[in-house]
């Protein structure tokens, strides 16, 4: 039996939509048996008042011609103007918003990208760049603004993680670097510092700190202990600054005036620098 223009155009595209649907892999079958249905022209409402609020469908009993234009069914009738049949089909697939790592993620990746690295002695410039890049979105989502004031400050820190040259004593032979742990205690009451080397060498230093914002300290050195008994007042040069970046219970990051970075393990909290 021939079919009428309207059943053939209908049967056209409602083939060329199952054929691209099929292809959208994101595309459920529902979705592709609602534009099946919806598709076939000869079910359309023709009185305007019974089609759904979401479907809106031409009146007009002219010739059409349908045109597809990304989700609408676009119909011309032969006088020229234009009429839209919309309905509720999307023919892109939606992208969910990528969420963002937590704090604890972030941490945890930090923690595995500086273990091997011999607390920042062996890195490459490529784990340099890596290291700094964690520790910028871990400062990103820092909850304490005010780091001098926070109780959070006090205790004994283990150094994990420096690019200080001068700590790392990289210009020594291996055997004669600190190979022992590095701690950094701080009171942030009495602004009281104190940086500990141990095996082989043992070295001290305590520290005044000077509050130059809530986040930011300048470091005056004052007592070098030698081999951990031997005091040396410190020499006038000995001073810089120091920023902390980040800080909860249990990771603080710190940047310092001459660009290094400095990422600390709280291992103490109760630990107090003496007077």
């Amino acid at each position: 039996m021939a079919r009428s223009r309207p059943q053939l155009y209908s049967g056209i595209l409602s083939q060329f939509l199952l054929h691209f649907l099929h292809s959208q892999s994101s595309i459920s079958f529902t979705m592709a048996t609602m534009a099946t249905c919806a598709i076939s022209i000869s079910t359309l409402p023709r009185n305007p008042q019974r089609v759904p609020s979401h479907i809106s469908v031409p009146t007009k009993q002219s010739e059409r011609r349908f045109l597809l234009n990304t989700g609408n069914l676009e119909v011309c009738n032969c006088e020229g103007s234009v009429e839209k049949w919309r309905v509720g089909i999307s023919f892109f697939p939606s992208f969910q918003k990528k969420k963002g790592k937590s704090r604890e993620e972030i941490k945890e990746e930090l923690f595995q990208a500086i273990e091997p690295l011999d607390r920042g002695a062996e890195a490459t410039p490529e784990d340099k760049e890596r290291i700094d890049q964690i520790a910028s979105e871990l400062e990103a989502v820092n909850t304490i603004k005010e780091p001098l004031k926070s109780d959070l400050l006090n205790g004994k820190w283990e150094l994990i993680y420096t690019t200080s040259r001068s700590i790392l004593a990289t210009e020594r032979p291996k055997f004669l670097r600190p190979n022992g742990k590095i701690y950094q205690a701080i009171n942030a009451d009495t602004l009281r510092a104190q940086n500990m080397e141990t095996w082989p060498y043992f070295n001290q230093v305590t520290a005044n700190l000077v509050p130059l914002s809530s986040t930011r300290v300048a470091v005056r050195f004052d007592t070098f202990k030698i081999l951990g008994f031997i005091p040396i007042k410190a020499p006038g040069r000995g001073k810089g600054e120091l920023e902390i970046t980040y800080l909860d219970e249990e990771i603080r990051v710190s940047r310092g005036d001459k660009g290094n970075l400095f990422i600390l393990k709280m291992v103490d909290p109760t630990y107090r620098v003496p007077l």
